[in-house]
């Protein structure tokens, strides 16, 4: 792994020209820079982007953070999926403190997310990522590539500027499976204890982090 690291005004000027590109153009020119020194994080809320990457190159390793709250439909699902398109599947697991704070507590994102994405990217020269802007308000100036200071490496967003419904048609025209528990209504997928039914109309993350004083699990900043 010998990717040189890229300088600021590089990924700058790399993302003002992604502002009018489609994310598998994106991927595309991510991995002629990066090459295999890179890895997806996947939550397996949808497949959008994991479809993109896999048909572009299939051994890409995908990291799933198992954080020990997830609904077994999650794991039943992230399961079916690595099985049928016999992924290149890393699950990291949370350090032994993280036993003391349980999801929803003040460093349950810290011991679950954070520390174990750390551990899996340590060494890499990029992280691809599915955010959106239009997930939260707090993501609404995230870049499509940035230099990422929290993990020392550049971070790649190919769908950020994409919708929800550019998510729905692409998965529809590819006959993509849904995550199981969009049936129920659920909209947008975490931990089980702290994970609800959207709670206001439109607002597809209101149900995120419920009885928590929180937005972000600390993965991402804009």
């Amino acid at each position: 792994m010998n990717t040189p690291t890229p300088t600021v005004d590089e990924l700058e000027a790399q993302n003002l020209l992604f502002e009018h590109e489609t994310p598998l153009a994106i991927l595309k020119w991510t991995f002629d820079r990066y090459g295999d020194d890179l890895a997806m994080a996947c939550s397996f809320e949808d497949l959008a982007l994991l479809h993109m990457v896999h048909q572009l190159r299939p051994r890409t390793e995908v990291i799933f953070l198992d954080t020990g709250g997830h609904f077994p439909e999650t794991l039943e699902f992230a399961a079916r999926i690595e099985h049928e398109w016999d992924l290149n599947l890393t699950r990291t697991t949370p350090p032994p403190e993280a036993k003391d704070w349980p999801c929803g507590t003040e460093r349950c994102c810290e011991l679950r997310k954070v520390e174990p994405l750390s551990r899996a990217v340590a060494g890499k020269a990029a992280w691809i990522t599915s955010v959106k802007r239009v997930d939260a308000p707090t993501r609404a100036a995230m870049k499509i590539l940035m230099w990422d200071e929290k993990f020392g490496l550049a971070k790649v967003n190919p769908l950020a500027t994409w919708t929800d419904d550019d998510v729905a048609y692409y998965l529809t025209s590819n006959g993509l499976p849904e995550h199981p528990l969009w049936a129920q209504g659920y909209a947008s997928i975490g931990c089980a204890a702290v994970t609800s039914k959207p709670l206001i109309v439109g607002d597809r993350r209101s149900g995120r982090w419920v009885g928590a004083d929180k937005e972000e699990c600390g993965l991402h900043e804009a």
